[in-house]
């Protein structure tokens, strides 16, 4: 049980070294996991669209709302990947049902931005080439 005792003080200091801490983990993800090089060129690709296509604000946050969806759904399946390899460094078949599922889930993300990208991008894109 904590008490209030244990809630250290707030710091500025401290507050920039956890954000540290998070840019030193997105490096790590963008170094070690090659999907996430597929997620940054999908990315980028969704963000030069909308702004190509004009698309509305409310489209931005569909489009902003399923990046970041992909993206947390790859930080996570990366940071259980390397918990479960330094706890149990040989295969296991639990440890391989969660990294499977945590993998699932990064799949359901992107497919989700896929069809989200498709709703709001399709038909600009079709009226393009055949309007």
């Amino acid at each position: 049980m904590y008490s209030w005792a244990d809630v250290s003080r707030f710091s500025w200091k401290d507050r920039a070294k956890s954000f540290g801490y998070a840019a030193s983990g997105l490096r790590v993800m963008l170094r070690t996991q090659h999907n996430a090089w597929i997620h940054v060129s999908f990315s980028v690709l969704a963000v030069g669209l909308g702004f190509a296509l004009g698309i509305s604000v409310l489209e931005w946050c569909a489009i902003a709302g399923v990046i970041a969806l992909v993206w947390i759904a790859e930080a996570l399946n990366t940071a259980l990947e390397a918990l479960a390899d330094a706890l149990m460094p040989e295969r296991h078949p639990k440890i391989a049902v969660a990294k499977d599922a945590a993998a699932g889930a990064v799949l359901v993300a992107a497919v989700a931005a896929v069809v989200v990208g498709g709703l709001v991008f399709g038909p600009r894109l079709l009226a393009g080439l055949f309007g």
